[in-house]
Parts: C-alpha cells; structure tokens; sequence
C-alpha cells in the first residue's frame, strides 16, 4: 500500500479552520444516540424499556466490532474525502428516520435507523480522522489539526445538547426539529471542509492489499500504537465514568437537578476553551508531558467533587470548569499523538508501510472510543446498584457510593493511565 505525502497548503490557519468544520455535525449526530433516543422510544413511542436497552446494546457492539473493518477498508477503496462524501447522505436520512420516527415505529425501525446513523457516522468519522492524520508532516501543525476538529466538535454537542429545548415545548417535537436543522448544519459545514480544508493526498492506495485481518494485525504490531492505545483506553473509560452517573451525582448528592444542563455547558465550554492553551502547552513543553498534566488536573478536581454534598453548586461549577480544560487535552492531543505515530512510519521515499495504515489505526481508536462508553455503563451502573444506590435515594450510605463511583473511582483508573503514559517514553516524537 503506498500513500503520497501530505499537502500542505499555503494558508493553513484557515485551511486548518474549514477541516475542523466537519467535527461539529458528526459530534452534533453523536449525542442524541446516547441521551435522547432512549427516552424518545420508551416514553413517546411506548416500547419496552428492556427492549429497548437490548437494542442499543446489541447495534453499539456491531457499530463497535465493524469499526476496525471500515479502518481497513478505508486504506484499501476510495480517498479519504470519497468516504466523507459517501458516508455523509446517508448519515442525514438516518438522523432523520432516528429522531423523527412515525408513530407506528417499533423495534425493527429503531434497530434500522440506528444501525445506519451509526455505520454512515464510522465510515465518516474514521475517515475523517485519518485524512487529518495525514494532513501534515510537522508535529505541531497535527495538534493543531486535532484542536481545530475537537473545538468545533465540542460545539456541536453543546448545540445538540440545548437545540430540542429551545425548539420545541415538548420532546418528541423538539428532537424533530434538531433532525431537520442537522441536516443544512451537515450540508455547510461538510462544504467548508471539503471544498477548503486542508487537502487530502490525491492517490488512492495501490500494490498488492493486504487481507482485511493481516492488515488489523498489522496495526496492531506496532509496539508505539499498541501502548498509545491502552493509555488512550485506560484514560478513556476513567472519563466515560463521570459521564454515564454526572445526572445522578447532581440529582441526588448535590440536590440540584435542575441545574445539570447548566453543568454539562460549564464543562464543555470550558473544554472548547482551553484547547489554544492546550496546543501551546504540548508544543512548548511536549504532547506527552501536557497530556500528563491534563490528568493531574482532572484527578485533582474529581477528588474535590468527592467531598461535596447538597448545596455545593459553586464548588461544582468550579470543578466543571477544571475538568472540562482537562477533558480539552483529552481530546485534542492523543490523535494528535497518533499523527505523530503515523508519520514516523513514513519512509523517506513517500511511502507509507502497511503497519502504519492511518485507516485501520483509527478503526481501532473509534472501537476503542465507544469500548470505553460500554464499559464505563457496564461497570459503574451495576457497581453502584451493588453498594445499594437508586436513584432518589437520601440515605447517607448509598449517596456516599454514588459519590466514590462518580469521582473516586475515575481517579483510581486514571491514575493507573498516568502511569502507563510516563512509562512511554517511546511516543513523543523529536521536538515535541
């Protein structure tokens, strides 16, 4: 397989721009799936909450165990852009079908709907990803890449997040509208980058395929992705916690349900944020080293959201604050990280050695991105039914639980990803 090098085009401050562009509606599709369709079919359309929970899990592991297989077909047909433009149309009619169903939906449309937002968005979103990885051959130009489409990726959920209230009066109502106004965001903003973002390599791959497991195995010998992997893994689930128990942990600790949609903005304001000082951080001072930094600083605001109670809602909206400018390293810097990976497999030639197949790479990253999400929900939500929460609950004991899950136990498993992180010495790149 053979891949020309980069282009690098002559204005990149805006070329970098118009390529983050396409973050904001693959994160704007990204967030209904996991909070609204739940509720919108059990509540609305009367399905069974049990089936329902089967459904989305057994769609999300196929979504997951297909994500490598779209890596490597990705290396294999069409340019990145093809993919992007493919995948896109059929992203919209699934969104639309997904959050706009008839009244006589049922199972097998849920099932249908679902499995075709979440293929069209993998077959987008790991092309995406990977014609970004390729987009330069200099280490701080690719965090900037990865800034760029996490930033605008970071506004799009919080559009997503407020769109259905402020649309409409009613759920279902509101959740249609967010359908039919994703799709002109879709329309614009995948112009801006595909008509201005940086620009892909113009060759498609060529020489011999290698099959579709030698090439994920090959991936996967890579000793550097292999590790860049698991701290992106172990990292990943410690931050998936607070996400799948936030709602209860305001709800029930701090006594103040009606102010979590005013958290959830706080953190992902703070995490768009900060990612210019994140960028200046790693290119001063290294990616490793800032992504270092950036656990510290949300294990330091987690083991402050263990010690508070009802009431404390200043102190939480601080600690929203500090972890949502770690969660902007989170995102911004391990793909960059990978980049760098990446091009240092680049022969001097030009060429691209299998092994370092940008698509498959990020086939594996996107598998193990919602890995995380599952057993984040596979771990926690049992455990805290184990130490005897429910939701609602005022007794001290159970609270107490649910406060260790939300904020300790993401610690313990971050701490454990640290770890990992200042151990590999081998995935920062000269100069940074």
């Amino acid at each position: 397989m053979s891949r020309q090098l980069p282009f690098i085009d002559p204005q990149p401050d805006r070329a970098i721009l118009a390529y983050g562009a396409l973050g904001l509606p693959l994160a704007f599709a990204a967030l209904p799936i996991y909070v609204h369709v739940p509720k919108l079919y059990v509540d609305h359309l009367g399905l069974s909450i049990t089936a329902v929970g089967a459904t989305l899990l057994v769609v999300r592991v196929l979504d997951g165990v297909t994500d490598p297989l779209i890596g490597w077909a990705n290396d294999r047909w069409l340019a990145r852009k093809r993919w992007v433009g493919f995948a896109l149309p059929w992203l919209a009619i699934g969104m639309l079908a997904l959050l706009a169903p008839p009244a006589s939906a049922g199972l097998g449309w849920l099932a249908g709907a679902l499995a075709l937002v979440t293929f069209a968005w993998s077959a987008a979103s790991i092309a995406y990803h990977a014609w970004g990885a390729e987009l330069a051959v200099e280490t701080h130009v690719r965090t900037r890449v990865s800034a760029s489409r996490e930033g605008f990726a970071l506004v799009g959920v919080m559009l997503a997040a407020a769109l259905p209230g402020m649309l409409a009066d009613d759920e279902p109502a509101g959740l249609r509208a967010l359908a039919w106004s994703f799709v002109p965001v879709l329309v614009l903003c995948a112009l801006c980058t595909l008509s201005f973002g940086l620009r892909s390599p113009a060759c498609a791959p060529s020489g011999p395929a290698a099959g579709v497991f030698t090439g994920l195995r090959a991936a996967l010998a890579v000793r550097a992705f292999r590790r860049l992997l698991l701290v992106f893994a172990a990292n990943g689930i410690a931050a998936a916690i607070p996400s799948v128990t936030v709602l209860f942990y305001v709800s029930d600790v701090l006594r103040a349900p009606a102010q979590s949609g005013l958290f959830l903005v706080l953190y992902f304001a703070a995490a768009a944020a900060s990612l210019p000082l994140w960028v200046a951080i790693a290119r001063r001072c290294g990616k490793r080293r800032a992504w270092a930094a950036a656990m510290v600083l949300a294990m330091t605001a987690f083991l402050w959201a263990a010690t508070l109670g009802a009431g404390d809602l200043v102190a939480f909206a601080l600690i929203c604050i500090v972890s949502g400018a770690a969660l902007g390293a989170d995102l911004a810097v391990p793909p960059a990280m990978l980049a760098d990976l990446l091009a240092r497999d680049r022969a001097a030639d030009g060429q691209v050695s299998a092994g370092a197949s940008a698509g498959a790479c990020f086939g594996w990253w996107a598998f193990v991105t919602k890995a995380n999400l599952a057993l984040a929900a596979g771990l926690a939500l049992p455990l805290l039914g184990w130490l005897g929460y429910t939701p609602g609950t005022d007794a001290a004991g159970p609270l107490a639980a649910l406060a260790m899950v939300y904020a300790v136990l993401p610690v313990v498993l971050k701490a454990g990803a640290l770890a990992l992180l200042l151990r590999a010495h081998d995935l920062e790149p000269e100069g940074g």
